[in-house]
């Protein structure tokens, strides 16, 4: 069975959402991050950095949000995905890691980066219900859940910003949500 590693209120929350939506069976392994569990020799022969989420999927080992989320599409999601199709996937995957999350979360530039992230996904989002369009893919987990985390840990005004408002409440009524992400609250 599929073992997926993290510490309470991690980005292991994120993995957790969506294997909830895949459906795929999993171990969730808690480790104590305020003993030091995740530097401790058996999770660094995990994951070496010793930071979470990681997964142990039989013999295949990998850690990083991104990376996890991705290699679960691929693995578990039931779209065939043209190399295009894959890209866009990726390109929201990373986008939400790598741009909106420092946007967001790093108060140094979050006022001149809130603008310039939240219009056009606000746009995006006023056109179609998901990121790729009308139907729920990884790229929502990666980018719902960034954007799910603001009024739960950041409680920002998002008031400029609707129908990103709208998918926040949407995605969070998700049952695969509630039962990861929406449990941390």
């Amino acid at each position: 069975m599929l073992k997926l590693y993290g510490g309470a209120r991690s980005r292991a929350s994120i993995v957790q959402w969506y294997l909830e939506e895949l459906a795929v069976p999993y171990e969730f392994v808690k480790l104590d991050m305020q003993v030091g569990e995740h530097l401790q020799p058996p999770y660094l022969a995990i994951n070496p950095i010793g930071k979470v989420p990681a997964i142990v999927d039989g013999d295949f080992q990998l850690w990083e949000s991104g990376a996890i989320l991705l290699y679960l599409a691929e693995k578990y999601g039931k779209v065939k995905s043209s190399p295009e199709e894959h890209g866009q996937i990726a390109q929201w995957v990373f986008f939400s890691n790598a741009t909106l999350g420092p946007g967001v979360f790093v108060e140094a530039s979050r006022e001149k980066e809130m603008p310039r992230l939240m219009t056009p996904l606000n746009e995006i989002l006023g056109r179609q219900p998901f990121i790729l369009g009308n139907e729920f893919t990884v790229a929502d987990v990666a980018v719902g859940s960034t954007l799910a985390f603001i009024p739960i840990m950041l409680k920002l005004d998002l008031s400029a910003y609707p129908a990103v408002m709208n998918y926040i409440k949407q995605i969070s009524e998700r049952p695969a949500f509630q039962k990861s992400i929406g449990g941390r609250g």
